[in-house]
């Protein structure tokens, strides 16, 4: 717009020298047509545009007013100036509202009509009317739609901007419950397992204090080593939350390694490996090893079993975890109000899940049970979130 108003001024003053009569301020009129040219591109800087949807600054303001004075003494003095009308609609009213653009574009309009009836000679030529009118109705519907088509797009910028940012906000959330619940059940699985069997260690150990020094000497041993392994654990989990029994080792001899630690005290558990092992990603393997964990804690604090098999099979597809005792088995019922217990099935469900697997539980009184835990090779890709881009 700028090269076409530099264009159209020239253009403008060149008509003057050469068709309209020369008179004696013909240089002061070709100097108006210069101020009138640098008052319009230098104002640019001097009185920039207000931003979209904001009223223009009385600075703007008082440029405009100076650009549209000089055109209209121009105007008066030199009929070329006609010719500076179309570039004045779009770098100069633009910018203003349109209650107030299009009542000026309409003066504007009736002053290039009166100058060319002005000059006119001849007959009465109608274009001279209808010419200027409807160049100056097309220019300022489009000026018109166009700022109406501005405010609509800033809204739905301003819109798909806050939905980014909502939609952010409740994805962090989602996150940070989703870590909490992995913390919860992180902790249940490790520290809490660990500080109940010291619990239960101790308590035998303090019934058996007088009876059988010897054996309540050895549930303070073993309740110690249990400790050492929690403090471990616990140091680990506080570093990198990751089980410190896969630290280095496979899920199969971390398996191997857990049904060796639960064995003894009454309680007799073996491992067995069904098929070959594969690699497995790290948190495949951490959810399994927790599972385990957590079954055979629920064996040794609930189940009064003496046996326990801990079976590691490992298919072309899936591999699956199975920790089958035959103590007391489980009788459904539903939990009591205000119970702080029960969170262990719960939380290794929900873990089993978080990786596409599945978790079930095949039990009845007197019978045992047998808890299975099963993850795909392949999990499933959760889907992505789709991009908004405004």
């Amino acid at each position: 717009m700028h090269a076409a108003f530099l264009l159209l001024l020239g253009g403008s003053v060149l008509r003057f020298v050469l068709h309209d009569p020369a008179g004696p301020g013909e240089g002061w009129i070709v100097a108006l047509f210069a101020v009138f040219g640098l008052t319009h591109l230098l104002g640019r800087r001097w009185a920039p545009p207000p931003p979209r949807s904001r009223r223009p600054s009385p600075r703007h303001t008082a440029w405009l007013g100076s650009v549209l004075a000089l055109w209209t003494v121009l105007l008066a003095l030199a009929p070329s100036a006609t010719w500076c009308a179309m570039p004045l609609l779009f770098t100069g009213l633009h910018k203003l509202p349109a209650r107030a653009a299009v009542p000026l574009a309409a003066v504007l309009t009736v002053l290039v009509v009166l100058t060319e009836l002005r000059v006119s000679t001849g007959a009465f030529n109608p274009n001279l009317v209808a010419a200027p009118v409807a160049v100056a109705a097309i220019a300022t519907a489009v000026l018109v739609h166009s700022q109406r088509q501005a405010a609509r797009q800033a809204v739905l910028i301003e819109d798909l901007v806050r939905t980014r940012r909502e939609l952010a906000a409740t994805e962090r959330r989602a996150g940070i419950l989703a870590e909490r619940q992995r913390l919860a059940a992180e902790i249940h699985d490790t520290l809490a397992q660990s500080l109940s069997s010291q619990r239960m260690l101790l308590q035998a150990a303090e019934r058996l204090w007088r009876t059988s020094p010897e054996t309540a000497q050895g549930h303070v041993r073993e309740a110690a080593e249990i400790s050492s392994r929690g403090l471990a654990e616990a140091r680990r989990f506080v570093r990198d939350l990751a089980p410190p029994e896969l630290s280095g080792h496979t899920l199969a001899s971390a398996l191997r390694t857990l049904a060796g630690r639960e064995h003894g005290a009454g309680l007799h558990v073996a491992f067995r490996l069904d098929g070959t092992p594969v690699p497995l990603p790290s948190r495949t393997e951490g959810t399994l090893l927790r599972v385990a964990q957590g079954a055979l804690a629920n064996v040794r604090e609930h189940a009064a079993a003496t046996r326990v098999v801990l079976t590691l099979t490992c298919l072309d597809d899936r591999v699956a975890v199975d920790i089958a005792d035959n103590g007391r088995g489980l009788r459904a019922r539903a939990p009591r109000a205000g119970a702080t217990r029960g969170h262990g099935l719960r939380a290794m469900r929900q873990r089993v899940r978080q990786s596409g697997g599945t978790l079930t539980v095949e039990s009845a009184p007197g019978e045992g049970t047998v808890v299975s835990a099963s993850v795909p090779l392949a999990p499933r890709a959760e889907p992505r979130p789709e991009r908004i881009t405004p």
